[in-house]
Parts: structure tokens; C-alpha cells; sequence
């Protein structure tokens, strides 16, 4: 079974519960960065592990790495994407990613031009995935924030706050292609097909496309029908 090593916010290293959920044919393996606050100045006391914590993961079997934090990867523009991404591939030898690359593929992969924004971070947060997305040739038609700081608070979001925060996002848009729900923390997975039921659009989450990105990385196809149009392709 191919194994692929996730390196995750929290300090407990805990598996995420899509990857496995979405591809029980893989086998995923974690460890935690210990990240004290969803900001850039908790980003900023950890982000230097990474090369380290990809070599721990390689030494453990992994044949692929990816860094499943969003927010992580994005915050310090495609310039600081791209550092994290040598850190990963020098710390560990192996094929690498972020989830913030993985978010970029899955609206690409869906069609997304025109994007409806759904986060659970505060405003400089947002800020800096305002100036990546743009960057990167989408159009933000809209963003509803949730403004969480810590691990906990973002973990403690149900399935009705996260169908709220869709739905706010969407309704704010007037003309969406697409709706994403950005941080890996909030578990999206079972919301994406009530969602898309809803609004008659996909929906690309960073918990489910960092799974499916990293899952693609090692060679799997990422298909696993039943969780969302990003899952058919």
C-alpha cells in the first residue's frame, strides 16, 4: 500500500480524517508542526521545521509529502509557497506539495474562473489569500469569514456553521463559478454534496482537495465518486 506522509498544524500529528475516508487503498501517516495560532506570527515560530519534519516522514516510510495547511503555504505569497515546497523536497527526497498547490489544481480542474470564498481566518489572514488567489488568475466574487485564531476554535465548527458560512459566501457573490472553503481544519467533507446540491455549483475545499492532491502526487487518481464534482473527474 502506497504511504503518504502529511505534515499537519496540530502538535498531536493525528492523521486528517478525509485522506483516509476518501482513499482507504492508501495509507496516510502524519506528524503535527504545533502551530499556537492560525496567524502569520504563529506560522512564522514553526514554518523553519518543515524540511526536518519531511525527512522524520521519509526515514518513516513516506513516498510522497505534502503540507496540509493551506494558510501555511499561501501566507508568504507564491514566493513563500515555493520556498516551502524546496524545504519538502530537500528535507525529505521524495515528491512533494502543498495544500495550497492542491487547492490551485482542484478549482483548475473544475473550470473555476469566478470564486465564492468561504475561511475561517481573520482579516490579515484573508488578506493574503485575497493576493494569492488573485495572483493566481481568479476572480474573488465574494468572502465570508469566520475570523478564528486558534486550532481549537477552528476544529470545534459543525456541519451547520460551515453550510452557513457556504451559503453566506455564495449569496454575497452574484455570479459564482465555483464556491471554496479554505482551511484545512474545518472538516468539509460531509457538507461539499448538500452544498452543491444547493447551489448547483462545485465546491473545493482546502481538507478535501489537500487529500485529493496528495493522493494524485503519488500516482493515485484521485477519483472517489460520491463526495463532490472534484471527485468525478
Amino acid at each position: 500500500m502506497t504511504r503518504i506522509g502529511l505534515i499537519v498544524p496540530p502538535a498531536a500529528g493525528a492523521v486528517p480524517p478525509e485522506p483516509p475516508q476518501l482513499y482507504p487503498d492508501l495509507e496516510f501517516i502524519a506528524v503535527g508542526l504545533g502551530i499556537p495560532e492560525v496567524t502569520a506570527e504563529g506560522f512564522n515560530q514553526v514554518i523553519g521545521r518543515l524540511s526536518d519534519l519531511a525527512g522524520e516522514l521519509r526515514a518513516r516510510g513516506a513516498e510522497a509529502v505534502s503540507l496540509m495547511g493551506t494558510s501555511l503555504s499561501f501566507y508568504r505569497g507564491p514566493e513563500g509557497n515555493a520556498e516551502v515546497l524546496a524545504a519538502l523536497r530537500d528535507g525529505s527526497g521524495v515528491p512533494a506539495t502543498t495544500m495550497t498547490d492542491s487547492v490551485l489544481e482542484a478549482l483548475s480542474a473544475v473550470g473555476a474562473k469566478r470564486v465564492a470564498v468561504g475561511t475561517a481566518y481573520t482579516d490579515p489572514v484573508n488578506a493574503a489569500l485575497t493576493r494569492y488567489l488573485t495572483a493566481s488568475g481568479y476572480e474573488l466574487a465574494s468572502l465570508e469569514a469566520m475570523h478564528l485564531k486558534t486550532v481549537e476554535e477552528v476544529f470545534a465548527t459543525t456541519d451547520a456553521d460551515l453550510i452557513a458560512l457556504g451559503d453566506r459566501a455564495i449569496a454575497a457573490a452574484g455570479g459564482a463559478d465555483c464556491l471554496f472553503i479554505s482551511c484545512g481544519g474545518l472538516h468539509t467533507l460531509p457538507v461539499i454534496p448538500v452544498l452543491e446540491a444547493a447551489h448547483g455549483l462545485p465546491v473545493i475545499s482546502s481538507a478535501t482537495a489537500g487529500a485529493w492532491g496528495a493522493a494524485r502526487l503519488a500516482g493515485h487518481s484521485g477519483r472517489a465518486p460520491g463526495h463532490g464534482r472534484l471527485f468525478e473527474i
